[in-house]
């Protein structure tokens, strides 16, 4: 079995080295389509396969459209639209996908379908062929754990739009090869994205360190301390953020928001760091899910504007300070437990959630001990877990 391990590794670096050409896309949703676009356009040949042809089919026609407007607008040319469209082939079954050189599935948030899709996958393509998720919370390890060749899979998580989106978290599981990651990251680096390492951990980096931007607004929120809009704009005005949480959460969609915070808070063992919240359960059943549904915590309904909140400079301070010292707590625990380095820590905030500064670089400027302190009273409000302190925080100034 070792013997076989150390043939296929070498058989999978040779083939990155001399560059991946054949990419298999399993999914054609939106999060598929991008990232088929992404390697398109880098003159890969793209196999894009959805259980469901006819959202291939829609799918195509959309992006076939955005390109056209792109080559309208003078971003890429007629030919380059042409170019990058042609390069990817509709597949209506999975076994179309046999001579790809690496395979990345983009699917629902659910272990179980994600191993059956990749069981049956596995029958069909060579033992080179590299296997990829584009899971945003599922244990890489328990997805490759039920597989044949479990050292030929990885994580590579693209963020949502990918074609825009430059980060893309590389997970390995405790089963991948040793190279492989490094292999990875290497490839996307040619594809233009700033792909980084992060641990097999809930969540890896961005999803767990993210969590109280939308967690303890929602919490505010829950409480009546605050209105969705007050929350918003005291992180904009306050923190420059680009979007609110609840602006960002109608944008990638409540559903999906509260799937991963369930999926961290369970992974974790119901750690109370990362409850998911009542409002976000409600909203998820009221099908109340944000932009693609016209209405979430904002009304997207044609010519609805916006109320504007009622501003208040010692409201809009504790809520700035409340969910960014929650943030800055998470950082630091994920500098402490390893689950990526300084830089990559800062750079997957940046550039995978458009923070407008690194964490531990915002904690250093506010002051650790500052930090330390506001969490401190709100353990001593509510007396909760959620609010514990990193043991690393306290040690820093």
């Amino acid at each position: 079995m070792k013997e076989s391990r150390i043939k296929n590794q070498e058989s999978r670096v040779s083939n990155l080295e001399s560059g991946i050409s054949k990419i298999g896309i399993i999914g054609s949703g939106t999060m598929g389509i991008g990232i088929a676009q992404v390697a398109a356009t880098a003159h890969c040949e793209v196999f894009l396969y959805d259980a469901n042809f006819s959202q291939t089919e829609k799918s195509l026609k959309n992006f076939k459209t955005t390109l056209n407007k792109l080559a309208v607008k003078g971003k890429i040319s007629a030919e380059k639209s042409l170019e990058i469209f042609n390069q990817i082939k509709p597949c209506q079954e999975i076994k179309e996908l046999k001579d790809c050189d690496l395979v990345i599935e983009a699917i629902i948030e659910n272990k179980e379908i994600k191993q059956k899709v990749f069981a049956e996958l596995e029958t069909y393509v060579s033992e080179k062929c590299v296997l990829g998720s584009n899971t945003s919370s599922i244990s890489i390890t328990s997805l490759q754990a039920e597989l044949k060749n479990p050292e030929r899979f990885i994580g590579i998580h693209f963020f949502n739009p990918a074609p825009l989106m430059p980060l893309v978290e590389v997970i390995p599981g405790l089963l991948t090869e040793n190279n492989l990651a490094q292999e990875i990251v290497d490839l996307l680096k040619s594809w233009g994205k700033s792909p980084i390492i992060a641990k097999d951990v809930p969540g890896f980096i961005v999803n767990r360190i993210a969590r109280p931007f939308y967690g303890e607004a929602l919490r505010i929120v829950e409480e009546n301390l605050a209105t969705p809009e007050q929350v918003d704009d005291a992180m904009k005005s306050l923190g420059n953020f680009k979007m609110g949480p609840f602006e960002l959460m109608d944008l990638i969609g409540i559903d999906v928001n509260f799937s991963v915070t369930k999926t961290v808070y369970q992974d974790y063992f119901f750690d109370p760091k990362y409850k998911p919240s009542l409002l976000q359960q409600r909203m998820s059943e009221a099908k109340l899910l944000g932009r693609k549904t016209g209405k979430g915590f904002y009304d997207y309904s044609d010519g609805r504007e916006k109320q504007v909140p009622q501003k208040d400079k010692s409201l809009y301070e504790m809520i700035f300070m409340r969910i960014i010292s929650m943030l800055i707590n998470e950082a630091v625990e994920a500098k402490r437990l390893g689950i990526a380095n300084d830089e990559d820590i800062e750079t997957a905030m940046q550039k995978g959630v458009n923070y407008p500064k690194g964490l531990l670089n915002w904690g250093k400027e506010i002051g650790y001990p500052k930090i330390s302190e506001v969490l401190q009273n709100l353990y001593e409000v509510y007396q909760e877990e959620r609010y514990r302190q990193s043991p690393l925080l306290r040690k820093l100034n």
